[in-house]
């Protein structure tokens, strides 16, 4: 597989309907890709290490930000949505730490299987609250408008 066939682009079927949140998505997938494009350029593992560290430290930002507007909001399964992330950033953290005992400890498979957990999040648990937020909006501006 060439690099290119390796990266992922956003698209709207991502959205969330919150500019904010979609705006996290869009800048976690670049950094994937850019971990992609450094492995396969063979980069020095310290720069594959410090990616890693920047994927997870902006994965807790996207994370927070996502949980307290869900929070916020009052969705009501925001717990089990929360522990989703954390299990996300533990394995970030894992592989950061594997990687930082042996480079070899970082495969292609490794860095997909991350990323394509971030897709399949996006693309069923984070869906699952777009409706609830929708009609949240809907109750909001109705409000407003009396």
């Amino acid at each position: 597989m060439t690099k290119s066939d390796l990266q992922i682009e956003w698209d709207p079927k991502f959205s969330v309907d919150v500019a904010e949140i979609d705006n996290h998505q869009k800048k976690m997938f670049a950094l994937f890709n850019e971990l992609i494009d450094l492995k396969h350029k063979k980069t020095d593992p310290k720069a594959l290490s410090n990616m890693i560290s920047e994927i997870n430290d902006y994965g807790k930002l996207y994370f927070s930000t996502e949980e307290k507007i869900l929070r916020k909001k009052g969705y009501p399964d925001r717990e089990i949505h929360a522990r989703a992330h954390r299990r996300f950033i533990r394995s970030a953290i894992s592989l950061r730490r594997e990687i930082a005992e042996d480079v070899d400890n970082l495969t292609m498979d490794t860095i997909l299987e991350l990323r394509n957990w971030l897709v399949e999040h996006i693309t069923t648990s984070d869906s699952l609250y777009v409706p609830f937020l929708r009609v949240h909006q809907y109750i909001e501006d109705s409000m407003q408008k009396n």
